[in-house]
């Protein structure tokens, strides 16, 4: 998957105006991604994430209190001489999780219904843990309206997840031994016309690069992969199965860039976007290379199913029943 995410970015920075005719069609792609990637769960293991809430307040804890610290803490030590790019690093870090990580949980055979619990919260919280964090680390006020960010999360995760996993629920598995791998190839072209989609928000920063930008670029790189390395640590600290800790590393690496590109727009001068856009370029490419890594430490593959109780017993996976 690494490969066609790179492919993607560079598609997107060579044909920017051409693939930003997607945009429309990003909401409705992630809505079916979300959709078949949950099919293999059940509504019983929602119930069991929000029941069992210490990986979700880790993550939380992480993505929205130690992230934002330590970003500003090396961003004033290495840009310190332009505080416009260090804005823009916190406010990268400061953002809710990503809602596209319920995508890659997914795909990786994580557990998508903790993944969702978790990225529900993080986008609650954000009204108070941005603002907050901004004003702490940088001395910027800023109000955050949560009412549009709700609402796509619910339109293009929450509520076509909750569908899929009801479905499984009334058709005994069915969907998750048919349904599910029938979707599979749909849902596959729809990610890759996601990243593409999103990553042409980045293309306009790059074509005036000076040193110093590019040392952010090679910053924010190194940093996210903290996130995801931190994920694993936290995730084995909380005793996760390997569903749990897929979820946990997804969620520790990613960020809500739209929401962080549109708080830059609203309340900071434009050389502050440029560092937030700049995690586009990354996401989804560390997302795929984390995951072939996984595959490698933990076992697990893309389309995997996410759930051992979700499948017959003749073709579970052998790992733990994820929460």
């Amino acid at each position: 998957m690494a490969p066609i995410a790179v492919a993607c970015v560079v598609a997107a920075c060579a044909f920017p105006a051409q693939l930003s005719h997607l945009a429309p069609a990003v909401p409705w792609l992630f809505a079916l991604v979300s959709f078949q990637g949950a099919l293999t769960n059940k509504l019983r293991n929602l119930a069991q994430a929000v029941g069992r809430p210490i990986p979700l307040l880790l993550t939380i804890a992480f993505a929205s209190g130690v992230m934002p610290v330590v970003a500003f803490l090396l961003a004033k030590a290495l840009f310190g001489s332009n505080m416009h790019l260090v804005t823009g690093i916190v406010l990268e870090y400061s953002v809710p999780v990503a809602a596209i990580s319920t995508m890659w949980i997914s795909m990786f055979g994580g557990n998508v219904a903790e993944g969702l619990a978790t990225l529900m919260v993080s986008s609650v919280l954000a009204p108070v843990t941005i603002p907050a964090t901004l004003q702490v680390l940088l001395g910027h006020a800023v109000h955050v309206d949560a009412g549009p960010m709700m609402l796509n999360v619910i339109l293009t995760v929450a509520l076509p997840a909750v569908l899929g996993m009801g479905l499984n629920d009334v058709t005994h598995g069915w969907a998750a031994r048919s349904l599910s791998p029938g979707l599979m190839p749909a849902a596959r072209v729809a990610i890759v016309l996601v990243i593409a989609s999103n990553a042409t928000s980045a293309a306009p920063y790059l074509t005036h690069l000076t040193p110093q930008l590019v040392g952010v670029l090679v910053f924010i790189l190194l940093f996210a992969s903290t996130g995801y390395l931190a994920g694993l640590a936290l995730a084995r600290l909380a005793g996760q199965d390997v569903p749990g800790t897929v979820s946990m590393v997804f969620q520790c690496g990613m960020r809500n860039i739209s929401c962080g590109a549109v708080i830059a727009a609203q309340f900071f001068p434009p050389a502050v976007m440029f560092p937030v856009v700049a995690g586009t370029l990354f996401q989804q490419v560390l997302a795929a290379t984390y995951g072939k890594l996984m595959g490698r430490i933990l076992g697990v593959r893309p389309d995997a199913p996410a759930l051992g109780d979700a499948l017959p017993a003749t073709s579970a996976p052998t790992a733990p029943e994820a929460h």
